[in-house]
């Protein structure tokens, strides 16, 4: 019993594991949930709700605990071992979950209790659980032949295994390259604060110089600054080719049989392709409803964004004579055009947003907003140095949440931000259990003469991540497989997507966007132009949206047996959104981690879906006041704390007492 992981914790003591502990306390787990899983298939009392559907969403809760820490720590802290251990779990993992899938004495106890659902009198949540227990066996194979099963055993552990490869190909690609500059002419352009950080980075990587690499902090400055074309494009096309180099970390053979593998099990279970069987449950609910709700958005953002491109095409003509605006021009000239517009730059805006002060800024919006109050904690275990811990309280004091933060780009983290959490919310046996919530984000390093700056940019990603910690937090339902962002996957992004509207409010503003230096509030002038420029290529940037959503549905909405080249068949998809010329050697299906490693296959759509309900509800408020208690108390109670319970619809129009209208967005968006 000196594995830490099999040792009953509260918080997880990331201190105490070693690597080594991590397979023995997966298979202990996967062990002992197989033995609460047989005493419920095995009971040989009549099936009810308590000895089966509830007995079930609690049971294999140490292995659940125990995966969160491992997935979590290889995004966030991973190494080759990690990753190694990994691969090694996850077709465990997968068989395991087969294995409950398919079992069918269990399946028989849970259909009998579903085929009485009329006669039960169950609350909604309860009803809620017993509906997506019972589609979770019937959707994955529960009703299918031997033969049948055994092959889907076959596709989900061999899809478990090309997903990981997928995400350690484009870490590994992300890695390796390396931008060297050892003369400063060719960082014309960068602003003092931004080559600091490259000499940084070049430093801490045992180099003279500069260094610029494929991370975002480090990525997006130099190609929205730099003024050296040549870099920018070699920049560019590196980025663009991660996975795409017919090396030993492409992704283009792991795309081709992700995508077949996924169309071949959704063919399996009853389903026309992997689309039909994952809109079944959201909000959507068919391909056909994603693409006329892509093509509707895309015939009123098409002649924005062509005017608009065009309008950067002449720009660029008459500031440098340049003849084919490129991919690797499109930052840099948007930047040029955008401080001509409005007398607006990043480098005006980030001496107000230090990192600090809008974690403080967006931490007093949630207490304006819901009551709540972090305070910062030292005694929580972490698993890595600046990883920052909050203990959260509500106004009458009551304990939330734990809240964890890590803000800054690592070699063992993935790129991007995210939510996720350590420890659901439920309540069992009458005793309540509160979530352990992390946003983790890739923002820009303090440097020895500057505090970390954030772009604006980086202050909405920082306010949206914290709107799904706001969802994990403030759940508030009694099983775990329904708490906090436990959604429907085209409502998940409601919360996260509606707090970034605060950024662009002056009363929000005025909280925390004072100059690190002076602590000056920002100014009026300021704010105007951060709102006048909010719609600025809102055309062009819709296109870019709608296009991977498009990818993502070529890739999933039809059969894909025929398709024998990924970049041809990716050009296809693009072809009724492309601005900028094509670039034969990059590729970004072989990098599109969201929908062959992370959970969006067949709905990346969802963030301008849920775009549509955040316009729409963020205009409630500000019809009310963006710190209306009635309006926020609505949103907390009816969106917030439901989490899964019930339909998503329902939830929101109970919040806003209709359902939400496109326009809302089309209108926000200067797209009317």
């Amino acid at each position: 019993m000196n594995n830490p992981l099999l040792t009953p914790f509260d918080t997880a003591p990331f201190s105490k594991i070693k690597n080594e502990h991590f397979k023995p306390a997966f298979l202990k787990a996967i062990e002992d949930a197989r033995s609460e899983i047989e005493a419920i298939s095995k009971n040989t009392a009549a099936p009810t709700f308590e000895n089966t559907i509830e007995a079930l969403e609690f049971a294999g809760q140490q292995l659940d605990r125990i995966s969160s820490v491992f997935f979590n720590l290889n995004s966030a802290e991973t190494n080759e071992e990690i990753q190694k251990i990994a691969q090694e779990i996850s077709p465990l993992l997968s068989e395991f979950s087969n294995d409950i899938t398919l079992n069918e004495d269990l399946f028989k106890r849970i259909k009998a209790v579903y085929e009485q659902r009329g006669q039960l009198e169950l609350t909604i949540e309860q009803d809620t659980l017993l509906d997506k227990k019972y589609k979770s066996f019937s959707r994955n194979g529960a009703n299918l032949p031997e033969d049948k099963k055994k092959r889907l055993r076959e596709i989900d552990t061999e899809l478990s295994k090309l997903k990981l490869k997928f995400g350690e190909n484009v870490l590994a690609e992300t890695n390796a390259f390396e931008m060297p500059i050892d003369d400063e002419e060719q960082l014309a352009g960068l602003p003092e604060g931004e080559k600091e950080a490259a000499a940084q980075l070049a430093k801490s990587k045992g180099k003279e110089g500069w260094m610029v690499t494929l991370d975002y902090p480090s990525y997006i400055p130099f190609m929205k600054y730099a003024k050296n074309r040549e870099l920018r494009k070699k920049l560019s096309l590196a980025f663009g080719r991660k996975g795409f180099h017919n090396d030993k970390f492409d992704n283009q053979e792991n795309v081709l049989k992700i995508a077949n593998l996924r169309h071949e099990r959704a063919v399996l279970l009853g389903y026309k392709t992997h689309a039909h069987f994952v809109l079944e449950e959201r909000m959507a609910e068919t391909p056909e409803k994603v693409h006329a709700f892509l093509n509707e958005l895309l015939e009123k953002a098409k002649p924005a964004a062509e005017r608009e491109f065009k309008q950067l095409e002449d720009f660029a003509k008459d500031l440098d004579d340049i003849d084919q605006l490129q991919k690797w021009d499109a930052s840099y000239y948007s930047e040029k055009l955008k401080q001509k517009l409005y007398d607006l730059d990043d480098e005006k805006l980030k001496p107000y947003f230090k990192l600090e002060n809008v974690i403080s800024g967006v931490f007093k919006v949630a207490e304006k907003l819901f009551g709540l109050r972090f305070e910062e904690v030292f005694d929580i275990d972490t698993y890595h140095e600046e990883v920052k811990t909050y203990h959260v309280t509500d106004d009458k004091g009551n304990y939330i949440s734990l809240f964890y933060a890590d803000f800054h780009p690592r070699e063992g983290k993935r790129g991007g931000a995210w939510m996720t959490s350590y420890k659901p919310q439920y309540v069992k046996n009458g005793v309540p259990v509160r979530p352990h919530i992390s946003n983790v984000c890739n923002f820009t390093r303090s440097t020895p003469s500057k505090p970390s700056l954030l772009t604006f940019n980086e202050v909405t990603t920082l306010f949206h991540e914290f709107g799904h910690g706001l969802h994990g937090m403030l759940a508030n339902t009694t099983y775990p497989s329904l708490s906090g962002t436990s959604v429907y996957w085209d409502f998940v992004e409601l919360p996260s997507q509606i707090m970034e509207n605060w950024c662009y409010e002056k009363e929000a503003l005025e909280l925390f966007a004072t100059h690190y230096k002076t602590g000056e509030i920002i100014p009026m002038e300021l704010v105007h132009k951060i709102k006048d420029s909010a719609t600025f290529q809102e055309g062009m940037a819709t296109l870019r949206q709608l296009s991977f959503g498009l990818l993502d549905m070529a890739w999933h909405g039809a059969d894909p047996s025929s398709i024998k080249d990924v970049k041809s068949h990716e050009t296809k998809a693009f072809k009724g959104t492309q601005l900028f010329p094509d670039t034969a050697e990059t590729c970004m299906s072989t990098a599109f981690s969201h929908i062959f490693q992370g959970g969006y296959s067949s709905g990346y759509y969802s963030y301008k879906w849920a775009e549509v309900l955040d316009a729409d509800a963020f205009a409630y408020f500000k019809v009310k006041g963006i710190f209306n208690k009635e309006v926020a108390n609505k949103f907390k109670q009816h969106i917030l704390s439901k989490g899964g319970t019930e339909k998503p619809m329902v939830l929101y129009k109970r919040f806003r007492g209709a359902e939400p209208k496109i326009e809302a967005l089309l209108e926000r968006a200067g797209l009317l």
